[in-house]
């Protein structure tokens, strides 16, 4: 049995898919169940039992013996929520709990870590465990994902087998439910239909034009297929980077959505708000060597391949993966 944590949400839903899609029916899925919006996530999905994630510790004292793998997707991810006990309960203590759990019961471990925890970059974007104790996350979010890799390299006593991913910018099916921490280009899909024009930032740095601000844009199916590869493959412990190596800009991933809309690119820049100015990432690149040096084979998906896979079988139909 394998326990999908976060399971009703973009990236653990879409684990679940693709662990269905590789034979796997035996799975526990964990999450709060408490919207309807987020549930359909899970519609159509083969699952053996769900779990509440506030019953989850008890269900696992139970039922534990039964599990062979754990993937923990489960977290809150809302980089504009600045409460830390939020982070720190949701994030930190069930994280611990998890981590306890599969080390005392041997179980296999892949969690999601975050590339917000490199902050803005200061130490580049190497999954190198050496500077993880100085890495300076920009909000709260990024510090509770560096709080607990840090953590993990303080135990003595660890899984069989355990990787903390650092996920860079995920887009794709599945994230109708996120709102405002949607990808952008759910947010320019929707600007196109209601105003035929996509809204971008501005820079406030001389050594950037307007809308070539870079991220590492990452496809989700990409994502799941790199944790399936690692379940099944099970590498070297340690955290990993998961991008794709390639920075595109953010005009870029605009001019692809109009293209697989079939309209015609307009743009306008708008002023970053001011009170995240100093806190905006120009740049982020993750660094792919750690990956492909384990033995991970499979090209990663071009950002305009992956739009228009997005928004032609998903967005314009409204259908979930």
């Amino acid at each position: 049995m394998i326990l999908v944590t976060g399971a009703a949400g973009f990236i653990g839903s879409c684990m679940v898919k693709k662990l269905n899609e590789a034979g796997y029916f035996n799975l526990v899925v964990a999450d709060d169940f408490s919207r309807d919006d987020k549930n359909k996530n899970l519609n159509g999905k083969l699952l053996n039992t769900t779990v509440h994630r506030d019953d989850l510790e008890s269900w696992l004292e139970k039922n534990g013996h039964k599990v062979d793998f754990i993937i923990h997707f489960g977290a809150r991810t809302d980089t504009a929520e600045f409460d830390w006990s939020v982070f720190e309960k949701l994030n930190l203590g069930y994280s611990k709990m998890i981590w306890k759990f599969a080390t005392q019961k041997n179980i296999p471990l892949i969690y999601a870590s975050s590339a917000a925890t490199y902050g803005l970059g200061e130490l580049g974007y190497k999954d190198d465990h050496n500077i993880i104790e100085d890495l300076k996350p920009l909000n709260p979010y990024g510090r509770s994902k560096n709080e607990f890799d840090k953590w993990i390299f303080q135990q003595k006593e660890t899984p069989p087998f355990f990787a903390g991913l650092k996920f860079f910018n995920v887009y794709g099916p599945n994230e109708y439910h996120k709102g405002r921490m949607a990808s952008v280009i759910l947010g320019a899909f929707k600007q196109i239909n209601d105003t035929g024009r996509v809204k971008l930032f501005k820079s406030h740095r001389p050594d950037f034009e307007d809308g070539m601000q870079l991220r590492d844009f990452i496809y989700v199916k990409d994502l799941t297929n790199v944790v399936l590869w690692m379940m099944e493959n099970q590498p070297e412990n340690g955290i990993y980077n998961l991008g794709t190596g390639t920075a595109r800009s953010f005009l870029d991933l605009a001019n692809a959505t109009f293209k697989s809309l079939e309209k015609k690119s307009e743009i306008i820049f708008i002023d970053t708000p001011e009170d995240i100015r100093d806190k905006y990432q120009y740049f982020t690149e993750a660094d792919m060597s750690k990956l492909i040096n384990a033995g991970y084979k499979t090209p990663f998906t071009r950002l305009e391949d992956g739009v228009n896979d997005y928004v032609k079988n998903y967005l314009i139909k409204g259908e979930y993966y």
